[in-house]
């Protein structure tokens, strides 16, 4: 069982583990189907994630949308197996109200939703009738379009602005256990990648926790010149970047990795004066 309350008030990095159930993301390393999910999350699990985040459709850039149906068999098949084999808290990434529906149903605990309750407008029905965490994104479009060319005046400005209605109108429907994701790489070029993180801690007026997914992304890849396959040192560049400004969760492939260097930052910023 996920203890929101418990990530409102204390404020250390956790880790969230991706599990895509997917043949199509970016990075082919976070790729599970039914011969192998059970070994991901048993490992991810050994390494101390906290959460898993299972998804079903892609949302790289110039993704293509999903059948619903098939949705449903790739998501909610993989949090039911999961859910039998294991009591760790489940992230369902998506943002149709049915495939949210059936995994909460199945045992899912958070409602990962890259459209802020947007797309389907019973989703904040979901959300409210089961009393769930869910994470509201930003993001400019949709996957298929979000990168074509996006312009901002003051990224960090225009994105609190639009949580400040996204909270509104979750309040309204009942729905108050929020966590606030600025989107890395939805809808945004390198230098709003990089200014909504050097101004992360603008976003703590909101008074959520906030999610920062910038695992093995092309913002990194842009900086290094590397492909997604090795992007992992930049990732753990910008964890220990997040754990240090006390981002309540990291979106990550890399479990271990990650979590080490949580661990060494938070051991920094807890030492007493001798």
């Amino acid at each position: 069982m996920f203890n929101y309350d418990e990530l409102m008030n204390a404020k250390r990095t956790r880790i969230m583990g991706i599990i895509n159930v997917t043949p199509d993301s970016f990075y082919s390393g976070s790729r599970v189907d039914g011969t192998n999910l059970l070994n991901k999350v048993e490992q991810m699990i050994k390494d101390g994630v906290e959460i898993i985040d299972v998804g079903g459709e892609s949302t790289r850039p110039g993704a293509e949308a999903v059948p619903l149906e098939e949705e449903i068999k790739r998501t909610v098949t993989a949090v039911k197996i999961i859910r039998k084999h294991f009591d760790i808290p489940i992230s369902v990434d998506t943002y149709k109200s049915e495939v949210a529906r059936l995994s909460l149903e199945e045992g899912a605990d958070i409602i990962n939703d890259i459209s802020a309750m947007r797309f389907d407008e019973k989703m904040v029905q979901v959300a409210s009738h089961y009393n769930c965490p869910v994470i509201l994104m930003h993001m400019k479009g949709s996957p298929k379009t979000m990168q074509e060319n996006p312009e901002y005046k003051n990224v960090v400005t225009e994105i609190i602005e639009f949580f400040d209605e996204r909270i509104r109108y979750a309040k309204e429907h009942r729905v108050d256990k929020l966590i606030l994701d600025p989107g890395i790489g939805f809808g945004k070029k390198l230098e709003h990648n990089l200014e909504i993180l050097k101004r992360i801690e603008e976003f703590r007026k909101l008074n959520y926790p906030l999610l920062i997914g910038a695992s093995r992304k092309s913002m990194i890849g842009m900086i290094l010149n590397l492909p997604p396959e090795e992007r992992l040192n930049g990732t753990l560049a910008v964890t220990a970047y997040c754990a240090m400004h006390s981002v309540e969760i990291v979106r990550v492939h890399d479990v271990k990795e990650n979590l080490e260097v949580v661990k060494i930052i938070e051991a920094i910023k807890n030492v007493k004066r001798l």
